[in-house]
């Protein structure tokens, strides 16, 4: 019986639309990927909402019409009985509890504080915010650099779900102006991620973000 290919609706310089494009890939589920600038208002269109009232990406729809959102939703979902999500109900609790972090304690502040740098202008008000973000990014950080201290991945005793959610936003986390150079756990956990099959980056930011980046 074929595979039915799914269709994501995402903008692809996001790290939660990343992670579902990494774990596809590795999966080798066929799939068709729709850009949507996310950033510019591509979300608030009536076509758009009509599918996902929360108006964000990722957004997965199925051949059946079905859609799921919310990123880390998807990726349980698609690694559902493989290798990336853990069988046993322990180990799959502590994966889902690094999703939860993800999203919770992680996301918020490295992700935003790379959205401000990148994608606001120079003299925004929010960028007020960044010394905050960074304090709070970093405490995260070292979350996660204590937590290598006694393992090699965030989803049991392989690589899988937690991992490329955390990786996503913490592999660009420069960009929101965090110095990757005080974890170096972190820093070896990335590499490995990178060395995982199927693997793939995220793409370049436009050359306006990366203008806003580099005068940050």
């Amino acid at each position: 019986m074929p595979i039915e290919t799914l269709t994501v609706h995402g903008y692809s310089v996001s790290g939660n639309c990343h992670k579902v494009r990494l774990l596809l890939e590795q999966l080798g589920r066929p799939y068709r990927w729709i850009e949507v600038d996310s950033a510019n208002g591509a979300t608030r269109t009536p076509e758009y909402l009509a599918k996902n009232p929360n108006d964000k990406v990722p957004m997965l729809e199925r051949e059946d019409g079905h859609i799921l959102t919310e990123s880390n939703a998807i990726l349980c979902w698609l690694a559902e009985n493989t290798s990336f999500l853990p069988a046993d109900a322990w180990q799959r609790a502590q994966a889902l509890s690094w999703l939860f972090f993800e999203q919770y304690s992680h996301e918020p502040y490295v992700a935003v504080a790379r959205f401000i740098r990148g994608w606001t202008p120079l003299d925004s008000p929010r960028r007020a915010e960044l010394p905050r973000l960074i304090e709070r990014g970093e405490q995260a950080l070292a979350v996660m650099e204590q937590h290598l201290r006694k393992a090699h991945w965030f989803t049991g005793e392989r690589y899988g779900v937690a991992d490329i959610a955390l990786f996503a936003y913490t592999d660009c986390a420069a960009d929101g102006g965090f110095d990757l150079g005080g974890f170096p756990r972190i820093t070896d956990w990335l590499a490995r991620v990178r060395a995982t099959a199927g693997f793939v980056p995220m793409p370049a930011v436009s050359d306006e973000a990366a203008e806003r980046l580099a005068a940050s």
